[in-house]
């Protein structure tokens, strides 16, 4: 028996449908390789909400359609930030917060994958970048092309990863590989990604193969597989309300101060940063 159901966020930015067990959720922004802006950041969060409750599901599939999976933040928050902006206090600013959270909006869309009681595979392609990665490591699994662009890149704009990256980031690679990747901020190649453990498989067609995984999990009993996210979760993710919280310090310390500012616009001016020292 086929079950369909299909739903389009009020934005239009992630449209999710269902069919045998298997949630097919893509973000729509092609036009935008799928950044990260405030209708993007609600749609995720409420799909992501949507998908824990329902009983049918047995596995989860996440992509973006288009060109890339997710390229990051949008440019023109990068903007505001330029203008020693911090985030707004629009619907979908990603440092609200909702009671009962550990996470504030920009961590759960990616920590909401977690959350969901089935696994979630990612099928990554063209570019995750930033944010993008941070969503993508949020799922349980990641099938990514070999010429994906990767970068945990928020030292690039002076700040630091805040969606959740410090803590998943931290579980997957060794502790010196996790750092030099975050100090840095430099692109990597999908290739790498699997030699360093950040990607469970490389294909030519990651979509179809996440596809193909899902469906051999909802093969399974979902009973059993449910019991087992929960007991790995449970090794895996234990101190996150902690670290995600020690990331909304930090990174609010970071915001708007003169250093972060230059790093942004330094790069929109094409030109070599002049950063001042600590205080």
């Amino acid at each position: 028996m086929t079950c369909q159901h299909g739903l389009m966020s009020d934005n239009d930015r992630v449209k999710i449908s269902v069919s045998e067990g298997i949630a097919d959720v893509r973000m729509t922004r092609a036009d935008k390789r799928n950044a990260l802006d405030g209708p993007m950041f609600s749609a995720l969060a409420r799909a992501g909400e949507e998908l824990k409750s329902r009983r049918d599901i047995r596995a989860v599939v996440l992509s973006g359609e288009g060109s890339s999976f997710c390229a990051g933040l949008d440019f023109s928050s990068m903007q505001q930030m330029a203008g020693g902006g911090g985030p707004s206090n629009d619907e979908g600013n990603p440092g609200q917060m909702e009671k009962g959270r550990i996470t504030h909006l920009g961590q759960q869309v990616a920590w909401v994958w977690q959350e969901i009681p089935v696994p979630v595979i990612a099928a990554v392609h063209g570019h995750a970048l930033g944010g993008g990665i941070q969503i993508a490591l949020g799922a349980d699994i990641r099938i990514v092309h070999p010429d994906t662009q990767m970068s945990v890149r928020e030292v690039h704009w002076g700040l630091v990863p805040d969606m959740t990256g410090t803590l998943v980031l931290s579980g997957l690679v060794r502790p010196d590989v996790a750092k030099e990747l975050v100090f840095t901020a430099r692109v990597f190649s999908g290739r790498e990604a699997f030699d360093l453990g950040l990607a469970t498989r490389l294909s030519d067609d990651p979509l179809a193969d996440a596809m193909a995984m899902a469906q051999e999990i909802a093969g399974r009993s979902p009973d059993a597989v449910r019991g087992a996210k929960v007991l790995l979760n449970g090794l895996y993710n234990s101190g996150a309300a902690e670290q995600f919280a020690e990331e909304r310090r930090v990174i609010g310390s970071l915001i708007g101060r003169t250093n972060q500012v230059e790093a942004v616009m330094s790069n929109f001016e094409k030109r070599t940063a002049v950063f001042v020292d600590p205080v």
